[in-house]
C-alpha cells in the first residue's frame, strides 16, 4: 500500500490544539523527533493508511481529520514492539489507545465490527456471544474432571481464570484442558468459575472503551473474593495483563497474588510436584507481547520447557523483549480478518529458521493465530502452548 504524504494535504482544515486536549497521550506526541523507528518496528504497518511516524507529524501540523478517518490507530495490536525502542520514550501504545478513547467519545468513525463486539460483550459477558452459562463446554471431554472444575468449588485458594478464547473457541480448548489436568496431578486445589466468570474486558480497553471495563472488573473481582482466593492463575496473557494493570482502577485488588500459568508450572516443575517423562521434540518458543514486553515474564515459560526431558529448545533471532508480534492482538482480527496473517507469516518464518516443529507459546491468542497462518501458507509448524507440552511430558511419565 502506498501511503500519503504529509505535503499532499494542501490547504486541509488543521486543529493544532488536538495533541493538547489529548492529554496525557498528547503531550508524549509532540516529543516524537520522525526518526521512524516506530514505523520500521510495527508489525501492521504495511497495512495502514499512515504509518504510525506520518500519524504523529500529521497530528503534530494539525490534520486530525485525517487521522481520525484513517485505519492507523485502529491496526494497532497494542504490541509496544515501537515503544520498547522509540528514543524519546513515547508511550506509543497509550497514544494508540487515547486515540481510539477520543474517537469512541466523539462518536466518529468507529470500525462497525468494534461496536458490534462492545455490544455482544456487554451482553453475553463473552466475546463470542455464546450462552455464557457454557464456558466450562471445553471440559466436556475430559474422562476424569478434577475436582473444582465442573462443578466448580464454592471454596477455592487458586482460582483459574479461564478466558473468553479458551472457553469458546474449540481450537483452544485443548489449553484449559492441560492446565487443569496439570494442578490436579501436582495437588494444586482449584475452582473454575463456570458461568460467573465474565470477560475480562481487556478487548474493551484495546478498543477505547476503558469505562465500559469498571462493571466487568469489579463482577470478577466480587466472585474471586467470594470462593475466598488468594491467588489467580491465568493462561490468557491479555486477561493477566487487564487484571495486574487495568483492574485497580476500577477496584481494590490487593491480597490477590495474579499468575500466569506458565509461573506457576514453573514453581510446580521447580519442587518436583510433578512427575516428568520424555516429550523427543524441537521446539520453539514465541513471546506473547501481552505476556513478554507488557508483563515481564520471560523466564518462566522457557524454565518450564527446558525442564521437560527430550525436549531440544531452540530460540528464534528475535526473542524476549525483541520478539515479533504474532498479529492476533489489539481487536485487529475484529477490525480486519486478513492482518494478522499477514503479521503471523513473518514470525512463522522466523519459526522456520530454527527448524523446530512446534512453535510454543503461552497464549490462546498467539496459537490461534500462529497455526492459522501455519495452516493458510502450508507451513509444516505446529503451534501448541506450553502447558500443552508440559501435560503430555506428564503423561509419558505415567505411561
Amino acid at each position: 500500500m502506498t501511503t500519503p504524504e504529509v505535503t499532499n494535504l494542501g490547504m486541509v482544515e488543521r486543529d493544532t490544539a488536538f495533541v493538547d486536549r489529548l492529554a496525557p497521550a498528547g503531550r508524549l506526541i509532540k516529543r516524537c523527533i520522525q526518526c521512524g523507528t516506530c514505523s520500521a518496528t510495527c508489525p501492521t504497518a504495511y497495512a495502514m493508511d499512515y504509518t504510525p511516524r506520518q500519524m504523529w507529524r500529521l497530528l503534530q501540523l494539525g490534520f486530525v481529520e485525517e487521522v481520525l478517518d484513517s485505519q492507523t490507530f485502529w491496526l494497532c495490536t497494542v504490541c509496544t514492539a515501537c515503544q520498547v525502542r522509540c528514543r524519546r520514550g513515547i508511550d506509543i501504545k497509550d497514544a494508540m489507545v487515547a486515540l481510539k478513547e477520543w474517537a469512541v467519545r466523539e462518536g466518529v468513525h468507529i470500525p462497525e465490527r468494534l461496536g458490534m463486539l462492545r455490544d455482544t460483550l456487554m451482553k453475553h459477558h463473552n466475546i463470542s456471544g455464546d450462552d455464557n452459562a457454557d464456558r466450562l463446554v471445553w471440559s466436556d471431554n475430559l474422562l476424569d474432571p478434577p475436582l473444582g472444575v465442573n462443578p466448580p468449588r464454592e471454596v477455592a485458594e487458586t482460582v483459574y481464570f479461564v478466558g473468553c478464547v479458551s472457553s469458546f473457541y474449540p481450537r483452544a480448548y485443548s489449553i484449559p484442558r492441560a492446565l487443569v489436568q496439570v494442578m490436579d496431578r501436582a495437588g494444586t486445589e482449584f475452582t473454575t468459575l463456570g458461568g460467573d466468570e465474565w470477560c475480562c474486558g481487556y478487548p474493551l480497553y484495546v478498543a477505547g472503551m476503558r469505562d465500559r471495563m469498571a462493571e466487568l472488573a469489579q463482577h470478577n473481582l466480587a466472585r474471586v473474593r467470594a470462593v475466598g482466593a488468594e491467588r489467580v492463575v491465568f493462561t490468557c496473557p491479555s486477561c493477566h495483563y487487564a487484571w495486574s494493570h487495568l483492574y485497580p482502577e476500577f477496584s481494590d485488588t490487593s491480597g490477590l497474588r495474579l499468575l500466569h500459568a506458565t509461573e506457576l508450572t514453573a514453581d510446580l516443575v521447580r519442587d518436583d510436584q510433578l512427575p516428568l517423562g520424555p516429550v523427543e521434540e524441537v521446539v520453539t518458543y514465541h513471546d506473547p507481547c501481552d505476556l513478554g514486553r507488557k508483563g515481564g515474564v520471560y523466564d518462566a515459560p522457557r524454565e518450564v520447557l527446558t525442564a521437560i526431558p527430550g525436549l531440544e529448545l531452540r530460540e528464534m533471532a528475535m526473542n524476549r523483549q525483541d520478539a515479533l508480534c504474532c498479529g492476533g492482538g489489539g481487536d485487529v482480527e475484529t477490525v480486519d480478518p486478513d492482518v494478522p496473517v499477514g503479521v503471523a507469516m513473518k514470525r512463522l518464518a522466523q519459526v522456520e529458521a530454527t527448524g523446530a516443529k512446534y512453535v510454543a507459546s503461552a497464549c490462546q491468542q498467539c496459537e490461534r493465530t500462529l497455526q492459522e497462518g501455519a495452516r493458510k501458507n502450508r507451513i509444516r509448524v505446529r503451534a501448541v502452548d506450553v502447558v500443552e507440552l508440559l501435560w503430555r511430558s506428564v503423561q509419558a511419565a505415567e505411561s
